[in-house]
């Protein structure tokens, strides 16, 4: 069974190198994208969850938050009254800043010294994380006139501090660039798969494999593996550039990443050969897989926060494996994360690939039939 899933394999793979659009899909769009996504693309904000880590009893760093409180675009998610309770809630996304203001806020703003209010940001998104931090600020430069002007001080009361973690300096091209690794994959892997039943019906050499010895499993295999080994080659050379030509760090475990990758290109395969079993031509093979990608590259979070998407629209995400895969290398790159922290994203992924190759494998299987 292994030598004839073996040659059918090599065979799928020189039909793809003779081909010249299949080469054009494979080479092409990896390389335009990455280069003109990371150089030219950047993002818009609505919905800041945040969280208050106030120490101060004073009057004053109640008025300073009331400022956030009335804001349309913040909406606080939690009170916290320790350190430790920061970084669970940047670290698992819960809200995009922590607002603390120290013991003394109050006290030093009455004595006439500058205070200040510390703003801790999840930099992952930068560009969402320095919207944010504009939106900060101008609360802030609104409770200084203020209070400049009911007690005729001269110069900021309240100075912001701020400090954000995962991106440092919030280059918009880290957050970018990364999810190109996801994009490209699901775009060449998408397109490869869901052309190869198609061209074998278009070609009329699919009557020819009906003949051989191979099972449809066998052929639904010989078919994946391409799909697999391209989708694995184009991360690893897109993986390479974000680290050595973008200079974005690559902080947490690669085998996390590459098992993300794995389930997340199953995924793919499965929907590409869902597409391509129902295509009789390549052209509905293509625009099958158009019409997937769209819509699946809107509601992975991209471009725009999922958090900012209606409730029902953010629902249908959860059926989306970009969404899973996004998260899950991009908590690699800038969070440092392990798999200890990726098995929530593992397992949905897991099972839209299992759901999608099973219905790859029946509609298959009666397509030959």
């Amino acid at each position: 069974m292994l030598r004839r899933i073996f040659a059918l394999m090599i065979k799928e793979f020189v039909t793809l190198l003779r081909d010249k659009k299949s080469r054009m899909v494979i080479v092409v769009p990896p390389v335009a994208q990455i280069i003109i996504f990371g150089y030219a693309a950047s993002f818009d904000l609505n919905h800041v969850p945040y969280a208050v880590y106030n120490e101060d009893r004073g009057l004053d760093s109640r008025r300073l938050l009331a400022g956030f409180e009335g804001s349309t675009v913040f909406e606080r998610y939690a009170v916290i009254h320790s350190d430790g309770e920061v970084a669970p809630l940047i670290n698992r996304g819960r809200v995009l800043l922590v607002l603390h203001l120290g013991p003394d806020f109050s006290a030093d703003l009455r004595r006439g010294r500058g205070t200040e209010l510390q703003v801790i940001l999840d930099g992952r998104n930068s560009n969402t994380a320095m919207i944010a931090l504009n939106y900060v600020q101008s609360i802030v430069m609104a409770f200084n006139e203020q209070w400049n002007r009911e007690h005729g001080a001269a110069g900021p009361p309240a100075v912001l501090l701020q400090r954000a973690w995962f991106n440092r300096t919030l280059d918009s091209h880290w957050f970018i660039v990364i999810g190109i690794v996801a994009l490209l994959n699901l775009v060449v892997t998408l397109e490869v798969t869901a052309l190869s039943v198609a061209r074998e019906r278009e070609a009329g050499t699919f009557d020819q494999l009906l003949v051989t010895p191979l099972t449809p499993f066998e052929i639904l295999v010989g078919k994946s593996l391409p799909g697999l080994i391209i989708g694995v080659a184009e991360a690893t050379v897109v993986i390479l550039m974000v680290v050595f030509w973008f200079h974005v760090p690559l902080r947490g475990s690669l085998p996390a990443l590459y098992l993300g990758l794995f389930i997340f290109l199953l995924s793919a395969i499965g929907i590409g050969l869902m597409i391509s079993a129902l295509s009789v031509t390549q052209q509905q093979g293509l625009m099958g897989a158009f019409l997937f990608l769209v819509p699946a590259v809107i509601l992975s979070g991209f471009a725009t926060p999922l958090e900012n998407m209606p409730q029902l629209v953010q629902w249908l995400t959860y059926l989306n494996p970009m969404r899973y895969f996004l998260i899950i290398v991009r908590a690699v790159f800038l969070q440092g994360a392990s798999f200890d922290l990726l098995w929530s994203q593992y397992w949905p992924m897991a099972i839209i690939g299992l759901v999608t190759l099973t219905m790859a494998a029946l509609l298959f299987r009666r397509r030959m039939y």
